[in-house]
């Protein structure tokens, strides 16, 4: 059977498309979006009825007509925490979306919203799959120095475990098998350790951990960011953790392309912010091996801006004596979600029904 099938992919600075037909690729699209263009919305969800009139740009582009489509599939986020796998999306998911019952406000929940969108406007189903919110933390990632606040799993969850079971299998192993750190390299930056099948860890990219990025602050002293909020707003902090933060704040730009040509003219304050960029997601590649008692097969860095080699060359100059450094350019994404779908469609795998309970309720025996 011949299943047409629409994969949404909104990212922080651009919105991505495929069409599949089964597992064929007829085209994949990309927009992107600067800063000052998505900062005119206050809130990332107000940026639905903006990206939804992309996307119908961008397929009447290319001479599909949505009512033909089969199944929308959308990146998802902010929800509560998830396991892996493919998740149907409902009203349910679709409401605690749209509420960020999760706590974490990033651009790739638009993917459920707009595939809802989509759904209802033309009575087709929607999916989900590995949204940042899956969580598979170890107990140790979670405990803060803070009662009643933990951390949970906020990342590029998809493009992390796509490129760790892709690198496994080149391996000649199973995912099971190895223990790997990733680095997801584009407008957000995010690492994760996986051991035993599992992402046992990862940085909180969207909530303001990990490097700094093209739209987000990272790891900024606690201190220092209380001075900021007086006089600023809560608000404020918000939105520099996920969409105005790093480039967008240093340079009033998300566009890597235009900050690294700077830095190939020799301005000191891009070369300066670059290779702090670099520095930072090697430290976090350091940390992620610490988790993992410096047992690492492999690094393998992933994402839009591995297309800067000077990216490679430094984190290989400072992390390649932890383990061999590997590169999958670009996103696992689009594949991922679309031959995901499709083995629930044939009765090959079983899609979940979001429960709207966070996958982690405590630790056992252990009350604070």
């Amino acid at each position: 059977m011949e299943f047409k099938l629409l994969v949404i992919n909104p990212g922080s600075t651009s919105t991505k498309i495929s069409i599949f037909v089964n597992e064929k690729e007829l085209f994949e699209k990309s927009r992107f979006h600067d800063a000052p263009v998505l900062l005119q919305y206050p809130h990332v969800n107000d940026q639905v009825p903006f990206r939804y009139q992309v996307i119908l740009e961008m397929l009447e582009e290319e001479g599909v007509d949505p009512s033909s489509i089969d199944v929308f599939v959308g990146r998802g986020g902010s929800a509560c925490t998830q396991p892996s796998g493919v998740t149907t999306i409902d009203r349910k998911l679709y409401d605690d979306t749209w509420n960020a019952v999760g706590g974490s406000e990033h651009a790739a929940k638009l993917g459920v919203l707009l595939a809802w969108k989509f759904s209802l406007a033309y009575h087709k189903p929607a999916y989900t799959l590995n949204p940042t919110n899956v969580d598979e933390f170890c107990d140790y990632a979670r405990l803060t120095g803070i009662r009643g606040i933990y951390r949970v799993s906020h990342s590029h969850f998809m493009n992390h475990r796509a490129v760790a079971e892709a690198h496994a299998k080149a391996m000649g192993k199973s995912y099971e098998e190895v223990n790997l750190v990733t680095a997801h390299i584009d407008g957000g930056v995010t690492t994760g350790a996986h051991s035993g099948g599992r992402m046992i860890d990862g940085s909180m990219g969207a909530d303001g951990e990990g490097p700094f990025s093209p739209t987000r602050i990272g790891y900024v002293p606690v201190l220092g960011l209380l001075d900021y909020i007086e006089a600023h707003s809560v608000d404020d902090v918000r939105r520099m953790c996920s969409r105005a933060g790093g480039f967008v704040s240093l340079f009033g730009t998300s566009n890597s392309d235009t900050v690294h040509a700077l830095v190939e003219q020799g301005d000191k304050k891009a070369t300066l912010v670059w290779n702090t960029m670099i520095y930072q997601i090697s430290k976090s590649i350091g940390e992620m091996s610490t988790v993992l008692c410096g047992k690492v097969d492999a690094i393998v860095l992933t994402g839009g801006l591995m297309r800067f080699d000077d990216i490679t060359e430094g984190i290989r100059e400072r992390c390649g004596w932890i383990a061999p450094i590997v590169v999958y350019p670009g996103e696992m994404e689009q594949e991922t979600m679309a031959h995901s779908v499709l083995k629930v469609l044939r009765g090959e795998a079983k899609a979940m029904t979001y429960s709207g309970k966070n996958v982690w309720q405590g630790f056992e025996g252990i009350t604070f």
